[in-house]
């Protein structure tokens, strides 16, 4: 006789994972073991992804795997350069420490985030014009979501388009307090603006598409400290977002 156990935990001591631990008898099955330090549960249900250095957390959002954490690749930079196609993935941490990129992951312009694919850059569109996933900085397998794919995301049953399901838990105030219940585990990392400022931290988040608007402009998702919206608009490239990546 087969046995299938689920239990859900709310940890407030960490705010990047709520998740479900599940146990099976059946061998071969993922498991999850809590240690002494419980600090989070890590269920990775699109499998755990190693990419250069890091280590990486998925979730399942409807019929899309998503990392459940902002990306971190890449050489730090001073916010007030800007990142430059030379062979090297560049980043920004937040106040120009390193050890913000660790908590929130790194901030990318848009072309850096592309990875310059087709020519395109902050400033020129791609030619020919991008079609079917962009992997950009993502590892293989992964690509940089379209505007629409992050739409797919915001529909599903899960989230139901409420910015909160999406947010870390406590991430947010008033009526935009995350409560993680999609495993998104978005944080509020900031960004890095077109005059090269890094702001925001705690009130905002911007995660770039790979859809262009215009040869200057391309759109994102955010999330705001003070609602449970889901916004959908558009930049300019130069400034420096997060980066999620969606299973192909």
């Amino acid at each position: 006789m087969k046995i299938f156990i689920a239990v859900t935990f709310i940890l407030v001591t960490s705010p990047i994972f709520s998740q479900t631990m599940v146990i099976r008898s059946t061998a071969g099955v993922y498991t999850d073991i809590l240690t002494s330090n419980i600090e989070r549960i890590d269920f990775a249900p699109c499998g755990i992804i190693v990419y250069e250095g890091q280590t990486y957390h998925t979730i399942k959002i409807g019929n899309q795997c998503w990392f459940a954490e902002n990306l971190n690749v890449g050489t730090r930079i001073n916010g007030s350069a800007d990142q430059t196609n030379n062979s090297t993935i560049e980043k920004y941490c937040y106040g120009d420490v390193e050890s913000n990129c660790t908590t929130y992951g790194g901030l990318y312009q848009w072309a850096e985030a592309v990875q310059y694919q087709n020519g395109a850059t902050n400033t020129t569109s791609p030619s020919p014009a991008f079609s079917g996933n962009v992997q950009g900085i993502c590892p293989t397998g992964w690509h940089i979501p379209t505007n629409t794919e992050f739409q797919t995301l915001a529909s599903s049953a899960t989230v139901n388009n409420d910015g909160n399901t999406l947010k870390a838990i406590g991430q947010g105030t008033g009526s935009g307090v995350g409560t993680n219940t999609s495993g998104f585990s978005a944080l509020l990392a900031g960004f890095r603006d077109a005059s090269g400022t890094l702001i925001w931290l705690n009130i905002g988040e911007g995660f770039w598409s790979s859809t262009e608007t215009s040869s200057i402009n391309a759109d994102y998702m955010d999330l705001y400290y003070g609602d449970s919206n889901i916004r959908f608009d558009y930049n300019y490239k130069i400034d420096g977002f997060s980066v999620r990546c969606l299973k192909d």
